[in-house]
């Protein structure tokens, strides 16, 4: 069946083919001007001195991991609803993922957990996952951050333009780390970003991405002459990649409009039913880049979440799951580190019950309104 509604859609026009054909047929396909200028256009969206390319968000948080020396050993703290990949990073570095269970009413990071956690042993770094969009509390983090000694990354993954207070997210801890997979914010038809105020921080990320060589290909006085003092990954992002992304940034203040358009419409079909939670656009300081819409029927009782996407599906209307699982119980780190199942128990029920609605451009005003219709109805019939 096609979907006619899908829950995510690149936002790809001709700019972009255009901009990708003059890349082509440039023959400068890596190490090119395009990407330093997406870069700088980045950093300054962000508000931050420095943004860093990557060919992931993954690797984006690999990398501020892998150049903080942080191994085998060291425990670092991070969500228990987010996505795999932000604990898979601590595994492949041989530290110990130290799960946090996040708050009922918005998904995050619970800091009152943090706080007792980071007084059971000491933390190497903390990774605040903003759900859906919504910035993690901040100011507490960073606080608990400066007495652990603790670095602070932002996995900004969900959160382009989401803000806390007058400031950013990706430019409030030590650094922060953005997707541009395809049904993100913008893409980049794959690719990350990680940016950060620290200079020196910035400098060891982009010789980590490119195999730890000593000099970048404009700086090298020899064609092929350079020196290696260090291990680095092939992390980095390509001209073509970099040239849709500058492209994409000029479509984001349109795209925050809508996306907030969208979310007030649902939002004012949902509020109609006191059994539907609908996780905020606004917390404290907190104001949500709109990524997409999760809700939960509250019955205990009953857990509809199947029902209700296939009913969608029927009405050719897209979902998505975010996520399918508290990431503690996902077989590979049940089986390693023996979690139960009652550890963790608000990211277990919002793995279990949550539902994720289309917020992006794509979805028109009127379409907006068919969701939100379809959404209470449905729930007005059981």
């Amino acid at each position: 069946m096609n979907i006619n509604i899908p829950f995510g859609k690149p936002n790809i026009s001709e700019k972009e083919i255009e901009g990708m054909i003059k890349v082509m047929e440039s023959g400068i396909l890596v190490h090119g001007q395009k990407t330093k200028e997406f870069e700088d256009e980045f950093a300054k969206r962000i508000g931050t001195n420095n943004a860093i390319s990557v060919s992931s968000c993954t690797a984006g948080l690999h990398l501020s991991l892998f150049v903080n020396n942080i191994g085998p050993g060291d425990r670092v703290a991070v969500p228990a609803m987010t996505h795999v990949s932000t604990a898979h990073v601590i595994e492949l570095q041989g530290a110990i993922p130290v799960f946090i269970d996040v708050k009922k009413d918005t998904g995050n990071m619970d800091t009152d957990i943090l706080h007792k956690e980071s007084k059971n042993g000491s933390l190497k770094a903390i990774m605040p996952v903003h759900y859906l969009g919504l910035a993690c509390e901040m100011d507490t983090i960073m606080n608990i951050a400066d007495e652990s000694n603790a670095l602070v990354i932002e996995d900004c993954a969900l959160s382009l333009d989401g803000k806390y207070g007058n400031k950013k997210t990706g430019s409030i801890g030590d650094c922060g780390c953005f997707s541009f997979y395809p049904v993100k914010h913008m893409t980049t038809i794959e690719g990350g970003m990680v940016t950060t105020n620290n200079d020196e921080l910035a400098k060891i990320i982009r010789k980590s991405r490119a195999f730890g060589y000593n000099k970048e290909m404009g700086d090298r006085t020899r064609p092929g002459i350079y020196d290696v003092d260090k291990l680095g990954f092939n992390y980095r992002m390509n001209e073509v990649e970099a040239v849709v992304g500058l492209n994409q940034i000029n479509k984001l203040d349109d795209s925050l409009i809508k996306r907030k358009r969208n979310y007030e419409i649902i939002k004012s079909y949902i509020i109609k039913n006191n059994l539907l939670f609908i996780f905020p656009d606004k917390s404290l300081k907190s104001i949500s880049s709109y990524y997409c819409m999760n809700i939960i029927y509250m019955d205990v009782n009953k857990n509809i979440r199947n029902e209700l996407q296939d009913y969608l599906k029927s009405l050719n209307i897209g979902t998505s799951i975010h996520y399918p699982s508290a990431v503690p119980f996902f077989t590979y780190y049940r089986n390693k580190y023996n979690f139960k199942s009652n550890e963790f128990p608000v990211a277990q029920m919002i793995g279990e019950r949550t539902l994720s609605i289309p917020l992006a451009p794509h979805v028109s005003e009127k379409e907006a309104h068919k969701i939100g219709k379809a959404l209470i109805e449905f729930i007005n019939a059981l």
